[in-house]
């Protein structure tokens, strides 16, 4: 990457940090530059290849769509001609014979075009846990939480501080109480404890909101990134709900945030080869086993943002659940980019110099995360976008690739050029070639429900897309309340929605994660029905009369 490229992802901030309160300056007030790094203008640049491969997954079923018109206007030209003494003649010319073998053959096609159709699946219900208010912190009781264990030095905590104060989370997440202990909490059996009541609660409430019997449950997909003991989680909930033996099981690790889509996926697959059966997928991630203690600050920073919280999603590729499934899974798109090396360790576990294990993260996450976000949404518009946005898409996509006047002119050029004509009352046609065209993904989607990772990319993600507030509510307003909960907060900001009573009958809902890998991953619902009333058990049934509420 050039200079000046590199120049354009970073942005100062003067930060007043009080007076100061001895030495040599004792009484005078003190100034820091703080220098970000953003997500790149990731739609500035738009690979071809990623537009082909949406466009593949697109037309995979378009030989029916072309054949079935042309069949249909030759038959109508044919009989169109004729008259009904003509029709009815012609048709008793045919012996029954014909007639029966006709008839036959489409029915043996139509059949077999069905059968082979992959089976719908369906969200039947979905809970989130809620921890005790006993957990509940402040952004000051978190620090002190921090202080009273012993294991920081005061740089450290003031790190953690201005890394608070600028997050986007609020005072009423949730920590477990462990990690103010002096002692080790990072051992198994904190682990342990810390999933069980996460994830029973979380099953507990899917199990009594679905009334479906746990040994009714065919498949089970349990993802947690670091925290993987043996047996595993999967394990742990089939021996707790004493599950059926022949229970289709898989615990994934190291995955990341966007594990949660994942599982989705891998528990798709499993539904279309086993008919007539439910699948539970649980999202969680354990914030006491992956508490950091050392002082690289790099490692520091997932411990200001990581939350406690957990979700279970029962899925259901039973076609008599049509009548009463929440939502219909439509489109799942990943997209993997451990193939470059900075993406690979852009969030890594590793000890640090005194041995401390923790998640170090890189200063290239928000670019790598922009390429691979790049990538997915990419792949994902031929999808979902109606078909006036792609061509226009499309064809800004091929005028910037093959224009040579588009070639040769920057970004920051482009820029300046769009200045000056603007200020001079001109319109600049290399401006013009240069500029993509970002689709509106509104019209794609009612609603968005974005990896509540941190303000910052909240704020990049609604530029970069052009969304509204109201677009960003749902993200925003999770990441305050409860925090980043890693793979289950796509989640609490659904059922953000549902308790504002915003999802309707035929709604579209895009999940989009992302996390360590580098992965991004997108998985879009058809809302079957108007969620009209949010359950008694929806995390934000007792204060979303609060909400939104500004950051």
């Amino acid at each position: 990457m050039s200079r000046s490229n590199e120049q354009d992802l970073l942005s100062t901030e003067i930060v007043n940090r009080g007076i100061e309160p001895s030495g040599p300056n004792a009484g005078s007030p003190t100034f820091s530059v703080r220098v970000r790094r953003r997500l790149p203008d990731f739609l500035q640049s738009v690979n071809l290849k990623y537009v082909k491969l949406g466009y593949h997954y697109l037309i995979n079923h378009a030989v029916y769509l072309a054949t079935i018109p042309v069949l249909v206007l030759v038959f109508s030209a044919e009989v169109g001609t004729l008259s009904r003494e003509e029709i009815w003649k012609k048709l008793w010319d045919y012996d029954i014979a014909t007639v029966i073998g006709f008839f036959g053959v489409f029915v043996l096609t139509a059949c077999v075009y069905f059968m082979s159709r992959p089976r719908s699946v369906y969200l039947i219900d979905f809970a989130c846990y809620k921890p005790s208010d006993e957990l509940k912190v402040t952004r000051e009781e978190f620090i002190d939480l921090a202080r009273k264990s012993g294991k920081f030095d005061e740089e450290t905590l003031g790190f953690k501080k201005r890394i608070l104060q600028a997050s986007g989370i609020g005072d009423e997440t949730y920590v477990p109480r462990s990690i103010s202990s002096s002692e080790n909490i990072t051992t198994m059996k904190e682990g342990r404890e810390e999933a069980s009541m996460v994830i029973f609660g979380a099953l507990d409430e899917l199990f009594e909101k679905t009334r479906v019997k746990p040994k009714d449950v065919g498949v089970l997909v349990v993802n947690c990134s670091i925290f993987n003991p043996t047996p595993s989680l999967s394990a742990m909930v089939i021996n707790h709900y004493k599950m059926r033996g022949n229970i289709l099981s898989y615990n994934l690790g190291g995955m990341g945030c966007s594990a949660g889509i994942i599982a989705v996926d891998l528990a798709r697959d499993m539904l279309q080869s086993n008919p007539n059966s439910y699948a539970v997928v649980v999202s969680t991630e354990m914030v006491g086993y992956n508490w950091y203690v050392g002082r690289d600050k790099s490692m520091v920073i997932p411990n200001c943002f990581f939350r406690m919280g957990c979700s279970a999603v029962m899925l259901s590729n039973r076609r008599r659940d049509f009548r009463h499934a929440k939502y219909r899974l439509e489109h799942i798109v990943r997209t993997h980019k451990a193939a470059d090396d900075r993406s690979f360790r852009s969030v890594y576990q590793e000890e640090d110099a005194q041995g401390f294990k923790g998640l170090k993260i890189s200063r290239d996450l928000m670019e790598v995360g922009g390429e691979a976000l790049k990538t997915n949404i990419t792949t994902l518009g031929p999808l979902v976008l109606p078909f006036s946005e792609q061509l226009l898409f499309f064809a800004a996509l091929l005028r910037r690739t093959f224009s040579p006047a588009a070639k040769t002119t920057t970004i920051s050029s482009s820029l300046s050029s769009s200045t000056t004509a603007k200020t001079n009352g001109i319109k600049s046609s290399s401006s013009d070639l240069s500029k993509p065209y970002i689709p509106d993904y509104k019209l794609a989607f009612e609603h968005f429900c974005f990896h509540a990772a941190s303000k910052t990319v909240l704020e990049e993600l609604q530029k970069n897309l052009g969304l509204s507030e109201e677009n960003m509510e749902a993200s925003r307003m999770t990441l305050q309340r409860f925090g980043n909960t890693s793979s289950s907060g796509i989640w609490y900001e659904l059922a953000y929605l549902e308790a504002k009573e915003s999802v309707r009958r035929g709604d579209r809902v895009w999940q989009i994660a992302f996390g360590s890998g580098f992965k991004c991953n997108s998985v879009v619902w058809k809302a079957m029905r108007k969620v009209k009333k949010p359950a008694r058990n929806n995390p934000w049934v007792d204060c979303i009369n609060r909400y939104p509420v500004p950051l």
